[in-house]
């Protein structure tokens, strides 16, 4: 399978997620905020949310994967929680998804195939989706350049996806995405993060090898 990378430009965050105006008005304190869009790696053939998926259902296993330096863990962690719930109950992907922390004492994105197979086995209705979802960057971003006296600033998502085939527990697809929200003279705080990995999952749950 070929190795895809590309970046999507887009002018406006609400051409991906939608948020009421007041509210970003609120949340970030001066500039023009737009949204990049980046993905490397391994992508399905088709999207993992589309109209053929609506009305499956889906084991989402999660956890994060923080860099040895990273402030504010549990906020990060619980904005992340709630996030990711909310994408998943809200966004019409799946008809009905399980979402998973931990198994036990294991942390569910570190399962083995066998694992993931009695997971799977466990459901009351058979999924026909299992992914895998990495959190390595949650949180703000700010860049100062003192030459220039600029601010670039906003926040920042990347999450490893990897679908898993139900039958086997084995990876089918894998890839990372990267999802940006700000600009020259943006400051956002950590008040928008469960809702920018709602955003970065929309995007990413909707890419294949096809996507231009």
């Amino acid at each position: 399978m070929a190795n895809v990378s590309g970046l999507i430009h887009v002018s406006s965050m609400w051409t991906i997620c939608s948020i009421p105006v007041l509210l970003f008005a609120a949340l970030v304190l001066v500039g023009c905020a737009s949204t990049r869009f980046a993905v490397s790696g391994q992508p399905p053939g088709q999207p993992l949310c589309q109209k053929s998926s609506k009305d499956a259902a889906a084991v989402i296993l999660w956890g994060p994967r923080w860099r040895p330096n990273q402030k504010d863990i549990p906020l990060r962690e619980a904005a992340a929680q709630r996030g990711i719930a909310h994408f998943f109950s809200s966004s019409g992907c799946f008809a009905k998804a399980t979402i998973l922390r931990t198994i036990g004492d294991r942390n569910a994105i570190d399962l083995s195939p066998a694992e993931v197979r009695a997971v799977v086995a466990a459901e009351a209705t058979a999924p026909r989706y299992v992914l895998s979802i990495t959190v390595r960057e949650l949180g703000p971003i700010v860049t100062l350049f003192s030459s220039l006296a600029l601010v670039d600033g906003g926040t920042e998502v990347v999450l490893e996806i990897r679908a898993l085939a139900p039958a086997t527990g084995q990876t089918t697809s894998a890839f990372t995405a990267h999802w940006q929200n700000g600009g020259p003279w943006v400051l956002k705080g950590v008040a928008t993060l469960e809702y920018d990995i709602a955003c970065a999952l929309q995007a990413a749950l909707r890419v294949s090898r096809t996507t231009p």
